[in-house]
């Protein structure tokens, strides 16, 4: 993540949150000044009541001559009466708007909050899109330099070796890759990139997914993405596997002489997406980042947990992006991965929730 845009999330939050407690505070102030000027009016209301009721009892007792003053009475007991009622139907008024304000206040909080889930879930799913987009790119450009077209074509021990050393010089600059494999028509890797680490040399892929997508390729322009799995051959380590035809003469219209596949080192690369969230310590405590792939299963996590072996019950409903309420009261935001240039994405998920507690 970006760390300006990462900064400025923060600071919206906080902000949001400043806000939420503002807009309870005044509430509050207005609801109590409300409150106490009301009981205010009533009390002088009470006390106008009981001198017009002293008023009429006096000119009750002087007889015709307080006639007009027992009417000034009765007129002062009814403007009593009328503001008692008044002050009656401000107070539910008032305190039925401050009540509207508050919620509204609140919903506006909530609202900005969701969407917050919903930019960083974006960005989560964005950042390794545009990653594997690169992924894309290395695995169809590597696959038409020449030491490795050499190799696919004649797979001598002298061709096999050179291969393998100009792999490897390929990942020692990039070092988000645990191995490369260049592996003949049948599947057998015949050159990789780290033999000193994986002797992967002879190992049959002919079983694998990638390999006999790969090799039904129908150009050089074509690739072919892997489901995260765990690779026994690479020490167990998950990878995220890309793979193209290696063709004769590198031409992409040229005929399959083998295929590349390239493993990216998949852990600490999405881990590092997921961590990369800017939030502050106290919304990492009840935070939870994730990348889901389309079948649910956690990919990547922020608190380390269920990699590979977790399914999120995320509910979508279809949606692209949006935010619901969990069984246990959670905020769970999502968005659907929008691919990247030529990557259309493989229909994961950014996921971010929000714990209640």
């Amino acid at each position: 993540m970006r760390p300006a845009l990462a900064q400025t999330q923060v600071d919206e939050s906080a902000q949001r949150a400043s806000t939420a407690d503002l807009a309870a505070q005044m509430a509050a102030r207005v609801t109590r000044t409300l409150h106490e000027k009301i009981e205010r009016i009533q009390d002088v209301t009470r006390r106008t009541k009981i001198l017009a009721l002293n008023a009429s009892i006096e000119s009750a007792r002087a007889g015709t001559a307080g006639r007009g003053f027992a009417v000034i009475a009765e007129e002062v007991r009814a403007i009593s009466l009328q503001i008692e009622e008044l002050s009656g139907a401000l107070r539910s008024e008032l305190v039925a708007q401050v009540g509207e304000l508050r919620d509204r206040s609140r919903d506006i909080v909530e609202s900005a909050a969701h969407k917050r889930l919903i930019d960083l879930s974006l960005n989560a799913v964005e950042l390794i899109d545009r990653n594997l987009y690169e992924r894309s790119c290395d695995v169809r450009w590597w696959a038409t330099d020449a030491a490795v077209v050499d190799c696919a074509a004649d797979p001598t021990p002298e061709q096999c070796a050179h291969a393998a050393q100009r792999m490897g010089v390929i990942l020692n600059a990039y070092t988000v890759y645990l191995d490369l494999w260049l592996c003949d028509l049948s599947g057998r890797v015949i050159a990789n990139g780290r033999p000193d680490k994986y002797a992967t040399q002879g190992v049959s892929v002919s079983g694998e997914g990638w390999f006999n997508q790969a090799i039904n390729t129908h150009s050089g322009d074509d690739y072919v993405c892997a489901n995260i799995a765990s690779n026994r051959a690479l020490s167990g380590a998950a990878v995220a596997t890309y793979a193209t035809a290696v063709r004769a003469r590198g031409a992409a219209r040229g005929r399959p002489l083998g295929v590349l596949g390239i493993h990216f080192d998949w852990t600490p690369q999405a881990q590092a997406i997921v961590e990369g969230l800017r939030l502050s310590p106290e919304e990492w405590e009840t935070t939870r980042a994730m990348l889901l792939d389309s079948t649910g299963r956690v990919i990547a996590s922020s608190d380390k947990k269920g990699l590979l072996s977790e399914t999120f019950p995320l509910k979508h409903e279809g949606k692209n992006q949006g935010t619901y309420i969990n069984d246990h009261g959670d905020v769970v935001g999502f968005c659907l991965t929008p691919g990247y240039e030529t990557y259309r994405g493989m229909g994961w998920y950014g996921c971010v929730v929000s714990r209640k507690d």
